[in-house]
């Protein structure tokens, strides 16, 4: 009987809520927020999010975390959170490159090099699809979720 070895168990740490820019919200992600904090999505928009092209990406604190991380809590909004961090670590880099996938383990200690990235790649897509994350590419869209199943480096 084969065990499954898990390609990612998140440790809670939140180091992927720190860093500047990169937390895309689509307009899929703006609804689910605003209702989350019973406010119009226009409002969510304009209270937690900044233009970058022509895509909005959440704001950051003082400290260069999320604007919704809290110190000792995590994520404040965690059950109405954006795609792109629901999809956190499965990454269309860390998918199609070895490279970014190893490059991510330093930053995330819930990545299991021991899975390999074969088993990322498979368990990741399995991930995504199950729940929706995939997406299509629109302007809006971040480009980290747009991912074909004949760019993956392995058959699944």
């Amino acid at each position: 009987m084969s065990h499954l070895v898990e390609a990612f168990v998140c440790q809670m740490c939140g180091s992927c809520c720190h860093g500047e820019g990169g937390i895309v919200v689509d307009g899929d992600d703006l609804v689910r927020l605003a209702a989350h904090l019973g406010i119009a999505p226009a409002r969510c928009a304009e209270l937690y999010t900044r233009a970058k092209g022509e895509k909005r990406v959440l704001t950051s604190s003082a400290e260069g975390a999320c604007v919704f991380f809290r110190e000792g809590q995590g994520c404040s909004v965690h059950v109405a959170k954006p795609s792109i961090c629901r999809a956190w670590p499965f990454f269309r880099g860390n998918l199609l490159d070895p490279l970014s996938w190893e490059l991510a383990q330093e930053a995330c200690p819930g990545i299991n090099a021991e899975a390999g990235h074969a088993e990322f790649v498979r368990q990741g897509w399995t991930y995504l699809q199950q729940n929706g994350l995939l997406k299509p590419r629109r302007d809006d869209t971040a480009n980290a979720l747009v991912i074909a199943a004949q760019d993956l480096p392995y058959s699944l």
